[in-house]
């Protein structure tokens, strides 16, 4: 492109010289023949004006008296009737320029100049306009080379923008070029570039999560299936298929869940749901594994609430501090139920070290743990919860207190008190 740009260029400076060029060259060599031939005629006249002077005065006219009063590189002819005529300079060969005139005594002069004079004249002019031309296309040149680089320079830039934007690395340049068009083009890929970003973080956000939040109900479910082939009691078989089935359900449920908040973290599905039920699930499920590491999972507080969100969604983020509890926690893992003015909320606590002083609030934060692992869970888990209107906290972090804050059903808010639940 650069090449073209030159070319192109130095073609309509060409052009344009040629054009003025020529026109100017025949302009100039018919004002240098117009003026030699005007003066050559000019010298004629006044020549015999001054033969007819002398003539009138009774001088001789002598070609010593009249030489100093013609230009050396002329030759004059005086032509008197009835005396000797007189020559004035060399005469010149080849072509000439010749002037003519006549006195009142009836002499003639004539004066002549070599046209090689005119010729050598036009050849200073022609230098001139060559040396003008010659210094006009340079100038063209340096101007060409600069514009070309001015433009092509951007233009593989954006180039390379574009092919680093398809080989996956989406991150924008934020490089202007001062150029209009070339500053739209480069706001257009800057703004894909961010699109692709947020595309790709999406992507990677949800592999993630879909990672974590799986693990949790495939080791449910594997624990289930696992009890189910180490048992002949039929009765024990349809109990632990059904709890399976209820894993498989809860199973699809994360993965919807998961789906629709790649689509847009904001969409929920909030329904009145019993607070209990999905409460009474969880304790069931994580018994098992807390019994296997030797400990215990409770649950005690206000019965009967009816909440408003997702269950499935406030199964999994339950889950997810019951599965952070059983990681790094330590002792008795405690579940209870309140009313706190119009919301709902589910305490998780556990009698282990707690969250480090420096963590803090930070622990919702994607990639922060305090035990070396993924830091995926609490950060879904409050993603989860905003999505139903709730809210995630920490309240405590030592011993640790993680609470989940709910809106409670419309008709739920003025009914009578309902008895605590014992610990169990």
């Amino acid at each position: 492109m650069r090449r073209r740009l030159i070319n192109s260029t130095l073609a309509v400076v060409l052009v344009v010289i040629a054009v003025f060029g020529v026109s100017l060259v025949i302009v100039e060599t018919r004002t240098i023949s117009s003026s030699a031939q005007e003066s050559v005629d000019s010298e004629a006249v006044r020549l015999v004006s001054i033969v007819d002077s002398r003539l009138l005065g009774g001088d001789n006219v002598t070609a010593k008296v009249l030489a100093e009063q013609i230009d050396q590189t002329r030759y004059a002819r005086i032509e008197i009737p009835g005396r000797p005529v007189v020559q004035i300079g060399e005469r010149p060969t080849g072509s000439v320029i010749q002037g003519r005139a006549t006195g009142e005594e009836g002499e003639t002069v004539i004066v002549e100049e070599a046209r090689s004079s005119v010729t050598r004249e036009v050849g200073r002019t022609l230098l001139i306009i060559g040396a003008v031309a010659l210094l006009a296309v340079i100038a063209a040149v340096l101007l060409a080379v600069r514009q070309a680089n001015k433009l092509a320079s951007p233009l593989t830039d954006l180039a390379e923008t574009a092919e680093r934007l398809g080989s996956g690395d989406p991150r924008p340049r934020h490089k202007r070029y001062g150029v209009p068009e070339l500053d739209r083009v480069a706001d257009v890929l800057d703004s894909s570039a961010e699109r692709i970003a947020r595309m790709l973080t999406a992507e990677r956000r949800l592999a993630a999560d879909a990672s974590h939040q799986l693990r949790t109900p495939l080791t449910a479910l594997s624990m289930r299936l696992e009890e189910i082939s180490a048992t002949d009691d039929l009765e024990s078989v349809k109990e632990e298929a059904m709890v399976a089935l209820t894993q498989v359900e809860r199973l699809t449920d994360v993965v919807e869940r998961l789906l629709t908040n790649a689509r847009d973290p904001r969409t929920g599905s909030a329904v009145a749901f019993d607070l209990d039920e999905v409460v009474k699930q969880q304790i069931e499920e994580w018994r098992p594994a807390y019994r296997s590491a030797g400990r215990a999972i409770v649950c005690s507080g206000r019965q009967g609430m009816r909440a408003v969100g997702t269950p499935g969604a406030v199964a999994q983020v339950l889950a997810a501090l019951i599965e952070n509890s059983l990681m790094h926690g330590g002792g008795t893992v405690a579940l209870r139920t309140r009313v706190t003015g119009n919301q709902a909320v589910i305490e998780v606590t556990d009698e282990g070290p707690g969250v480090p002083a420096d963590l803090g609030a930070r622990i919702f934060e994607r990639s922060i743990s305090g035990r070396n692992s993924t830091g995926i869970g609490l950060a879904v888990a409050r993603d989860l919860a905003e999505a139903d209107g709730g809210r995630l906290e920490l309240l405590q972090q030592q011993p640790p207190v993680f609470a989940l804050f709910l809106s409670r059903e419309a008709g739920t808010r003025k009914a009578a008190k309902s008895p605590e639940r014992p610990v169990r």
